[in-house]
């Protein structure tokens, strides 16, 4: 049987057959050495071979992936934690405050989906708290990543109309991601009602957001609509990416760093007749940008 998992728990998954019967399932032993530099070789979305075992099922093995978003285990070095596998979209949820979505983290999601081309979308929540600074800062963050082909929306998760987004997902699987606290539980239980996910408060000691979501999960909104809730993420730290392949993963350095005097072995640091830092001093490129951009070729721990 060809199944595609709905939901991971860690150690059993729930599976959705083409014939559309759900099962339980766990992954045969074998699978998990089978070479996997991933802390979970089976991720939502997967599309998977499946055994009979009684009432259950057996997942016996992974078929090929369109691509996958993945960031590094906060846990176990070295390796990656793959979100979901399959998308046709990833959606951030971010917010100016309550709690802060940095630009860097913006920047090192939006990379993580550039590497497989996967388009992104960033809905800004929460505009209802913000103070006239603290909005033109939201609206500034807005041109820069519609400039950059990002498509990106306002709202107050609680109370705004929903149409805009329901059409952004209409026929799509869309993983849906952002720190604990900006909202994401709260948008999706307004998605539809066959979700109904745990919301909870900012914490008043650390302004920051309590984990709500503790595993991944897709939900089907209509027939040809899915979305992917992941657990709330602290930082997003790249996966296995040379710094010469960094700029490829910034739209606006994609086509400007050919013009470079090194071509592809220059990182644009401090090499001469670079095209990238001409294009930063001439503000072509974003100097924010260009300062994440630093930042993930050092690979420092900037991820939050």
């Amino acid at each position: 049987m060809i199944g595609r998992v709905l939901k991971s728990t860690g150690s059993w998954y729930e599976v959705l057959t083409e014939q559309g019967e759900l099962l339980h399932a766990r992954v045969r032993g074998k699978l998990r050495l089978a070479g996997i530099n991933e802390t979970n070789p089976v991720a939502v979305g997967d599309r998977v071979e499946l055994q009979p075992e009684g009432a259950n099922a057996v997942i016996s093995a992974i078929l090929p992936r369109q691509n996958h978003m993945l960031r590094q285990s906060v846990k176990k070095k070295g390796q990656a934690h793959v979100l979901a596998a399959n998308v046709d979209q990833v959606l951030l949820i971010a917010t100016v405050k309550q709690p802060r979505t940095s630009l860097g983290f913006i920047d090192r999601f939006l990379v993580s989906a550039e590497a497989f081309r996967i388009p992104q979308i960033i809905v800004f929540n929460k505009r209802d708290i913000l103070d006239e600074h603290e909005a033109a800062q939201q609206a500034n963050w807005v041109k820069r990543y519609e400039a950059l082909g990002v498509r990106t929306l306002t709202l107050q998760a609680t109370h705004d109309d929903l149409t805009a987004i329901k059409k952004m997902l209409k026929k799509k699987v869309t993983l849906i991601a952002g720190h604990s606290g900006a909202g994401k539980s709260t948008l999706l239980n307004r998605l539809s009602d066959r979700i109904n996910q745990e919301t909870a408060n900012i914490s008043s000691f650390s302004n920051k957001g309590i984990h709500t979501t503790t595993f991944a999960q897709m939900f089907q909104l209509e027939d040809d609509s899915f979305v992917i809730d992941t657990p709330g993420v602290k930082e997003w730290g790249l996966v296995d990416m040379d710094p010469q392949e960094i700029s490829d993963y910034f739209p606006e350095m994609r086509t400007i760093r050919t013009n470079c005097k090194f071509g592809a072995r220059c990182i644009h640091l401090h090499e001469p007749g670079c095209a990238i830092i001409a294009a930063v001093e001439n503000h072509q490129i974003s100097l924010d940008r260009y300062h994440s951009y630093l930042s993930m070729v050092a690979g420092e721990d900037n991820r939050k």
